[in-house]
């Protein structure tokens, strides 16, 4: 019992340490120059208005850079987000600001949706990410600058989170203190197949020879799949120095419940053997187990490296009070994400959009209901 609680503390405190090693490198290392000029087809499949979607398409419409365009893809003529297109179109009319409507199909309608963009985009440099989510100044140029370099095939960011319901807060919490600093040590551990919907910045070139966002269209998590086809062609992922923000809008705990749970099933199907690996993340739980044995010191040095980790992320990466306010519950969230990662291991079904898909262990949607 006395080896079993402190190795699982020290291992699992180990991996805490080393996020927050990623986290200090992140902030220091030097950034890549200013883009390589090239022109950019930002790429937004939409679907519905949230509350904060003006305010997100506007961030892009205010980007300094040479040469660029957004073009939404849309499916429902009577789209509610089309006003808000509208209105930014006649509040920046120098801007390339273009509506495609979508016919094409595939099981992932997001992708059906990409396709149909790409195919309409002018310039060599492709950008996709979230409708929700809002830039900084200067993201067209830092998002694009490791592409300089033939070496790197695409470029993700981080998210910073924000709600206006507590539900969302306390999901926020969760996101911003546990998935988004693991993404920090992916490099550092040898994970390169690696790609957030909060930014994706590629070459047209490189979609095209991985067959296009047709050989995407039947996976559920086609962030990851863009981000692991390119990274077949030889070339690997740049994580920027950009951090993008991103509303959560859950109205309720058990809203925010279920969008975790899918996000833990698509994880699940899209990388097993990473999944499967996930225990030894949970250093709440193992310093609990120590603490149930009768072990305090291993159970306090495992809590005081996942305290750091949050925090230093937070501060150093995320720049979030949301965490910092919320830090207090930290061993409370991660028991939570426990029951999370459990519940993910249970079924291969997820709803998204109001949509219940069943997924294949490839990750694949393989059909409805």
């Amino acid at each position: 019992m006395f080896w079993f609680a402190w190795g699982a503390c020290l291992v699992s405190a180990g991996y805490q340490l080393t996020v927050v090693l990623a986290a200090v490198w992140h902030r220091l290392r030097p950034r890549a120059g200013r883009g390589p000029g090239a022109g950019i087809s930002v790429l937004k499949p939409v679907a519905g208005s949230e509350p904060e979607f003006h305010e997100a398409i506007r961030s892009h419409a205010m980007q300094d850079y040479p040469e660029f365009e957004i073009l939404f893809g849309v499916a429902d003529p009577r789209d509610a987000a089309l006003a808000d297109i509208e209105k930014l179109q006649a509040e920046f009319p120098h801007v390339a600001i273009r509506v495609v409507h979508s016919t094409s199909e595939a099981p992932n309608r997001k992708v059906a949706k990409l396709a149909d963009l790409a195919r309409e985009a002018r310039y060599p440099l492709l950008l996709v990410n979230d409708a929700d989510i809002g830039v900084p100044e200067g993201y067209l140029r830092d998002v694009s600058a490791p592409l300089a370099d033939e070496r790197v095939g695409v470029v993700t960011c981080l998210f910073r989170c924000h709600s206006p319901t507590l539900a969302g807060e306390w999901e926020a919490f969760g996101v911003m203190a546990e998935f988004v600093p693991s993404t920090l040590a992916a490099p550092l551990i040898g994970i390169n197949e690696f790609g957030l919907g909060a930014t994706l910045c590629f070459r047209a070139s490189d979609l095209e020879r991985i067959g296009g966002f047709a050989a995407l269209g039947g996976y559920i998590a086609d962030d990851y799949q863009l981000a692991r086809h390119i990274v077949g062609l030889g070339k690997r992922v740049e994580l920027s120095q950009v951090v993008v923000s991103s509303g959560l809008q859950a109205p309720s705990f058990a809203d925010a419940w279920a969008h975790q749970v899918r996000w833990a099933r698509t994880v699940r199907v899209s990388r097993l053997d990473g999944y499967l690996g996930l225990p030894v993340t949970f250093t709440t739980l193992w310093a609990v187990t120590a603490l149930a044995m009768g072990f305090w010191l291993p159970a306090a040095v495992a809590l005081a490296a996942r305290y750091l980790m949050a925090a230093s992320s937070a501060v150093l990466v995320l720049r979030s009070r949301l965490v910092l306010r919320w830090l207090p519950l930290l061993p409370l969230r991660d028991l939570m994400g426990v029951a999370i990662w459990v519940a993910g291991l249970t079924s291969n079904t997820v709803v998204w959009r109001g949509r219940k898909l069943r997924l294949d262990r490839q990750g694949r949607i393989a059909g409805t209901g």
